[in-house]
């Protein structure tokens, strides 16, 4: 394949499946993409530190300034930055969306929100970095129910294995509640959120 798709050049670049058609490229090639791809390369902290950035970033799918201005408000918290800084990016609607398998990937899920096929507690948000408090539930509208995206959710085929214990899902009734914020451990992202709360204090 000449021309792998650009989510398969980034899960290369980064080191991370960043969707589950991903993984089966990064299996076949897992280095880094160009001509120099296989090279064993010396890297400084600065680009270790600047590799996990941009690992957070792409699994959540957000711009430099969103996850810059997550970072300042974890930063305010009294909690360890780097854990509230991921407690932050999953409670996005997009995020849960993703999570509670309403979309197959986070790429679908802020699609699907920017296109207003959800509601949070009845009412239409499509901004997908609209941040839900814990009690809050997302739904699919009901106008939107029949598009064959929710009616191949509505079967489980985008869960992947056990489910958030931070979340209450009814993908029958393509609806899910957030519960509460989600601890670190709980969530799937591929990262040393340290090195990224480094990255931003230099």
């Amino acid at each position: 394949m000449n021309h792998p798709r650009p989510k398969a050049r980034l899960s290369r670049a980064l080191g991370i499946p960043l969707t589950r058609k991903c993984v089966r490229y990064l299996e076949r090639r897992p280095y880094p993409p160009g001509v120099h791809g296989r090279a064993r390369r010396r890297t400084s902290d600065y680009q270790v530190r600047l590799l996990e950035k941009q690992r957070l970033r792409h699994q959540y799918n957000v711009s430099e300034v969103q996850l810059r201005r997550a970072f300042d408000e974890a930063a305010r918290d009294a909690g360890k930055t780097g854990e509230t800084l991921v407690a932050l990016l999953e409670r996005r609607l997009d995020a849960v969306v993703h999570r509670s398998g309403l979309a197959r990937s986070v790429y679908q899920a802020r699609q699907l929100v920017a296109h207003g096929h959800f509601t949070v507690d009845g009412r239409k948000v499509d901004r997908p970095s609209y941040r839900l408090r814990p009690g809050q539930v997302v739904a699919v509208r009901q106008r939107s129910r029949q598009l064959p995206p929710f009616q191949l959710a509505a079967t489980g085929a985008n869960a992947d294995g056990p489910g958030r214990p931070y979340l209450s899902v009814d993908l029958a009734g393509l609806r899910a509640t957030l519960l509460r914020a989600p601890a670190r451990d709980e969530v799937p992202v591929h990262c040393d959120e340290q090195l990224v709360v480094e990255y931003y204090s230099r």
